[in-house]
């Protein structure tokens, strides 16, 4: 056996269907897609959950409960790799990090996450920090106010 004589097995590949190709194949002359009509023609057919026109199960059916995604609260996140732009004993506060471009939006204020290595001793007051933000704050020496 040489490489020029390898060969895939029977089988192995399946055809693909070509349309409109005669009367012998089944998908001659239209196709596949019928006579005429929205699914017949290019960029035809109906979204998702349409029925004809006839009001759509959906819109049947009433709204019940409550959503609380309108109340939820949200904050703008930072990690502690990125605090290490401050000089050493800076104290860092929401308004600061704004002003730095570090945060975009306060939103429902903000949150330090424990991503990356503090090097700089800092005093951070923030609204929320997570545990391991807290720990690595505090042994390098800093200092954790929650506003």
């Amino acid at each position: 056996m040489k490489l020029h004589e390898l060969k895939p097995n029977e089988k192995a590949f399946k055809e693909r269907k070509r349309l409109g190709r005669g009367t012998a194949s089944g998908t001659g002359k239209t196709s596949g897609k019928g006579h005429k009509g929205q699914n017949a023609r290019t960029g035809g057919g109906v979204r998702p959950g349409f029925e004809g026109g006839q009001t759509p199960l959906f819109r049947r059916l009433p709204k019940r409960g409550f959503s609380n995604a309108m109340f939820k609260t949200e904050y703008a996140v930072i990690n502690l790799s990125d605090l290490n732009k401050f000089e050493e004993g800076a104290v860092v506060t929401p308004e600061l990090l704004k002003e730095m471009g570090l945060v975009k939006k306060q939103l429902s204020g903000v949150k330090v996450l424990g991503n990356g290595v503090l090097e700089k001793k800092l005093t951070i007051k923030a609204n929320k920090f997570s545990k391991s933000a807290v720990e690595k704050i505090k042994a390098i020496g800093g200092k954790v106010e929650v506003i």
